[in-house]
């Protein structure tokens, strides 16, 4: 048996063992496999709860609505007012912490009225790689993460959903779009907005994973390297220009860095 083999059956003897479990799930890569595995191992024992705020784009959203009915799995989806938590709008350092706090409480809530054990999330091994708050506040609330427990890397998780035919297999990362402003730069709806309308206006031109960074009245702009080059094309920069401005940006500008994940992230010897 090789190595991922191995990962594979231990995933599926954690979650079988842990009797019942309802998944917060983004319809990510990592929660759409642990999703298909709970309901595979557990049936009408799992579930899936997805956190419907105003940092999560409508386009996530019905992802997963759709992936959670294509796996055939009950489906929780929560309205959630996320920018009256306590110290969130302000976007501090550790606004991870806040959130999750606050969200995953609910989640577990919700767990225990509807009849499950435990509370689960999609973190992996390479989680363990970055700066992530919010890992605190799941370890508080005691939700449990099978893929980190089974020892699963990203790759291997990709390698697993392709596998078991789930179309995610080569999904772009995710990430709440909280995590395009700088820390200290006050969240309201109106700015949520403005990104998540250019940001599917990118996707409605065909990019796959990029970001749309807000600082101030600057867009900026993160793109893959191979797809850099697309966007300086006279037409389309025109079009992403246009639009970005329409949308409430004054300037827009392209990282020739590109995409890069956590790249608000606070520099290292900031973190607390």
């Amino acid at each position: 048996m090789g190595q991922l083999d191995h990962k594979y059956s231990e995933l599926r003897r954690i979650v079988r063992e842990m009797g019942s479990l309802l998944v917060a799930f983004s319809g990510g890569v990592d929660s759409t496999l642990l999703l298909k595995v709970a309901h595979d191992e557990l049936g009408e024992r799992a579930a899936a709860i997805t956190i419907d705020a105003p940092f999560h784009s409508r386009h996530e959203i019905a992802e997963a609505c759709r992936l959670a009915e294509l796996i055939g799995v009950r489906h929780l989806v929560l309205d959630v007012h996320a920018l009256e938590i306590e110290g969130l709008a302000a976007n501090p350092p550790e606004r991870c912490y806040f959130c999750k706090q606050a969200v995953f409480s609910i989640c577990r809530d919700k767990a225990r009225e509807n009849g499950f054990e435990l509370l689960a999330d999609g973190s992996n091994s390479d989680d363990l790689k970055d700066y992530r708050p919010g890992r605190r506040a799941l370890e508080e609330l005691g939700v449990v993460s099978p893929l980190l427990m089974a020892g699963l890397e990203k790759s291997e998780i990709r390698a697993l959903s392709r596998r078991l035919g789930l179309d995610t297999w080569d999904k772009p990362a995710l990430a709440c779009l909280l995590t395009r402003f700088p820390h200290g730069e006050q969240i309201t709806p109106e700015r949520l907005a403005m990104v998540e309308r250019c940001e599917d206006f990118l996707r409605d031109k065909g990019f796959g994973l990029f970001r749309v960074r807000a600082h101030a009245g600057t867009a900026r702009i993160e793109l893959t390297s191979e797809e850099l080059p697309r966007l300086l094309e006279d037409g389309l920069r025109s079009a992403v220009t246009a639009f970005f401005r329409q949308a409430g940006f004054a300037f827009v500008t392209l990282d020739l860095e590109g995409y890069r994940c956590g790249s608000m992230n606070p520099p290292e010897g900031d973190r607390r």
